[in-house]
């Protein structure tokens, strides 16, 4: 702990968000009380639009290039693949509650018989395999990509409602608080660093996002035709900071997925977005 208690001193964000020995719900009305306190104007729950939250002419042409979004027919594929049977005949909406719709908004979860946190991805892939289909790769975005860019929007609306429950599922939180505010990379920069103390702070064109409402849209289209995933954006943020990046999908970025969710719990989920 006092390692950790360092770390976050280090990225001198500790009185500013959240604090090294607080449980994960302090630690959400932490984060939550932080981005008010430094964006009064923004409401909480325009936090689902990240940077575009920030700056009200990005958000106007966000809007018009939502109204005729120029990868609909990936999503379009998505909603293909999610609907057509597998062999035996079932479908992924058999795998879920409510046939799939604000499943998306309960993940990441801690599963606790394999002791491990499990994403939205690997639900679907568990789906597949308990159906005698073959697993996705989590990053070929052509089919896991195109598959989530559909299955997420089943979740739009729904409130994010990631649970920590129990000292296996803490762990595990803990570890992805501790990704988020321990400095990586020859730049030498945390999570929290571009995306709590730096938030709103305009690097080159680009506004930095806030973390908080991080998880809630992805993927994302960059660029219009882009397809990322948040796993995928991780292993970016790694490169970015120069930083040896994990493998999506990986016990490190499945923490840090599962704290991020958590400090976005409240939020509407809106998948499949534009973003610059």
């Amino acid at each position: 702990m006092k390692k950790l208690l360092l770390t976050l001193v280090g990225a001198g964000v500790l009185l500013g968000a959240v604090s090294a020995s607080a449980g994960p719900e302090e630690d959400r009305k932490a984060m939550v009380n932080y981005f008010k306190q430094k964006f009064p104007d923004v409401k909480f729950e325009n936090y689902i639009h990240g940077a575009l939250a920030l700056d009200a002419d990005s958000k106007a042409q966000y809007d018009s290039i939502m109204e005729f979004p120029p990868y609909e027919g990936v999503v379009e594929q998505g909603k293909k693949m999610w609907e057509t049977p597998f062999k035996n005949g079932k479908k992924y909406a058999d795998c879920f509650p409510n046939g799939g719709k604000n499943a998306a908004a309960m993940y990441p979860m801690f599963d606790d018989k394999k002791g491990e946190v499990v994403i939205f991805d690997e639900a679907l892939n568990n789906c597949r395999v308990a159906n005698g289909e073959e697993p996705y790769k989590l990053d070929d975005v052509k089919t896991m990509g195109t598959l989530l860019s559909y299955a997420r929007t089943l979740s739009d609306g729904a409130k994010v409602n990631v649970k920590v429950n129990g000292p296996a599922a803490l762990a595990a939180y803990e570890d992805g608080k501790h990704t988020f505010y321990s400095r990586a990379g020859q730049l030498n920069l945390a999570c929290a660093n571009c995306h709590v103390q730096n938030a709103g702070v305009r690097l080159r064109s680009e506004l930095l996002s806030p973390a908080l409402g991080h998880t809630t849209h992805w993927p994302v289209f960059r660029g219009g035709d882009n397809l990322v995933t948040l796993q995928m954006r991780y292993k970016g943020c790694h490169n970015s900071v120069r930083h040896v990046p994990d493998n999506v999908g990986s016990k490190r970025y499945k923490n840090l997925e599962f704290f991020e969710s958590y400090m976005s719990n409240g939020l509407e989920m809106k998948a499949s977005v534009f973003r610059k």
